[in-house]
């Protein structure tokens, strides 16, 4: 049996630039595969990796002639592209097995499966036993109500089978797929942060998070608990990475970091392992952790910790309580002077468009980051991502007045605020870029800062010109 796994052609994400990660989830799936699995040729096809657009998506799918073919929407903007991939399989040929994955199909089951009939089934949450038992399934002619875990059609209806439980120990779980993607691995980068030559590659430590966000679909996406990896294992996944793909800038993805003993071993690990020097690594992390565990920051940057993004969010107490992020706007400028005070390059995430936002809240957030003065500044616009508590609520009230999945991008305006029209939020996204990166003394000390990465930062925005990439949007 073939299995095809596709990452489709894709622009670059305005909030990370220009930007070409490898397909980590597809990738985890692909090795637990060839693990569980005989007699199956698998394949990895990244077309941003290989410069391939849709037509050279349909040749790669005619030439390989995959009996399964798998792709996901782990973000909402791309689902529709997943979609198109999908209706390329069927044309070329109508009994290959679509399998769609991911936060956005999982979250909309139901709603995908009755509108794209491109989609033959639906994987829902931790994809890999479920993967596992559909492929076995499929092959041998069996029927798909006994594998949990997966939506598909039945009867002129859709059938959900039970949810699969999670897998409890992650660090059984293979290494993932570098090794489908080898032909390819010089082509992911991050050129905003380490340059377009720097070897770019992914680790993943944990799924899950302890926290409820309302706005994040990830905590519901892996079943409201929080696994990790042992340090030991994250450190050899990116020793791996390393010396057998040349990776040296190795985002860590788990959605928290979390700190205290867990952060402090995997620090050890590293530096034990002698690859701290060659490598630099950065992460996802709320404000308070870093205000209480501040005494590991120097053990951190030792290990080649370099850059922290941390999840800010707002100036207002009242709007960071009804996100649910338990922080305070303290912890904010906490975080981002511990990190500074250690070198650490500190990345704020802020978001805009809470239901409650005024023209004059924005302009207060304004002013806060302005004096926060963090290394970089992202502003996004609240998105009813699928899945999430937003989402729920803002659809029950009759709030989102675009379904566009295309447009659930964090850039573009997808609801009104109680006084602010869908127009007016995107015109105060703009303006929250032009008051921190119009500032002429920020830029100026961007350019020449003592910090590395600061400085690669602020020439690349300096060339790339981002108020120009963000205007482009439409």
């Amino acid at each position: 049996m073939k299995i095809l796994f596709v990452e489709p052609p894709k622009d670059y994400w305005f909030l990370m630039g220009e930007y070409l990660p490898p397909p980590y989830g597809i990738l985890q799936l692909a090795a637990f595969l060839e693990d569980k699995v005989g007699d199956v040729e698998i394949e990895v096809l990244d077309c941003q990796a290989k410069h391939l657009d849709w037509r050279g998506l349909q040749r790669h799918v005619e030439a390989f002639n995959p009996d399964v073919v798998a792709s996901s929407a782990l973000a909402t903007c791309n689902a529709y592209l997943a979609i198109r991939t999908f209706e390329i399989v069927k044309k070329v040929n109508p009994n290959a097995l679509t399998v769609a994955g991911g936060q956005h199909f999982t979250a909309l089951a139901q709603e995908s499966l009755e509108a794209y009939p491109e989609i033959d089934v639906i994987v829902r949450g931790e994809g890999e036993l479920t993967l596992t038992d559909l492929v076995r399934a499929f092959g041998q002619k069996a029927p798909l109500s006994k594998v949990d875990g997966i939506s598909f059609r039945k009867n002129d209806g859709v059938q959900h089978n039970p949810p699969r439980p999670l897998i409890e120990d992650l660090d059984h779980l293979p290494f993932p797929g570098y090794k489908f993607v080898k032909d390819v691995i010089k082509e992911y980068h991050f050129s905003i942060m380490a340059g377009p030559r720097t070897p770019y590659a992914l680790v993943e430590g944990s799924r899950g998070c302890p926290h409820r966000c309302t706005f994040c679909s990830q905590w519901r996406h892996w079943g409201g608990r929080f696994r990790a990896k042992s340090p030991k294992r994250i450190a050899e996944e990116i020793e791996s990475c390393y010396r057998e793909y040349g990776g040296r800038f190795i985002w860590l993805t788990d959605d928290n970091l979390g700190m205290a003993e867990r952060a402090a071993d995997l620090s050890d690990e590293l530096i034990r392992r002698g690859i701290s020097d060659d490598i630099m690594w950065f992460v996802q992390a709320r404000c308070d952790d870093f205000v209480r565990h501040r005494d590991l920051l120097p053990k951190l940057r030792r290990s080649c910790l370099r850059w922290v993004i941390l999840g800010a969010e707002s100036n207002s107490a009242s709007t960071l309580e009804g996100y649910n992020k338990g922080i305070a706007p303290e912890d904010i400028r906490g975080a981002v002077k511990i990190l500074k005070e250690n070198d650490i390059f500190a990345h704020t995430m802020f978001i805009i468009g809470d239901r409650k936002d005024t023209s004059e809240s924005i302009s207060s957030l304004r002013a806060f980051v302005d004096d926060l003065d963090p290394d970089l500044a992202i502003f996004g616009i609240l998105t009813p991502f699928p899945g999430t508590e937003t989402f729920e609520l803002a659809k029950r009230n009759g709030w989102i007045e675009d379904l566009n999945w295309s447009n659930y991008d964090m850039v573009h305006a997808i609801m009104p605020t109680e006084t602010l029209s869908r127009a007016e939020v995107q015109e105060e996204l703009y303006g929250c870029y032009r008051s921190f990166y119009g500032s002429w003394g920020r830029r100026i000390k961007g350019l020449f800062s003592t910090n590395g990465m600061t400085r690669r930062v602020y020439w690349y925005m300096a060339l790339g010109g981002v108020m120009r990439q963000l205007r482009g949007l439409s």
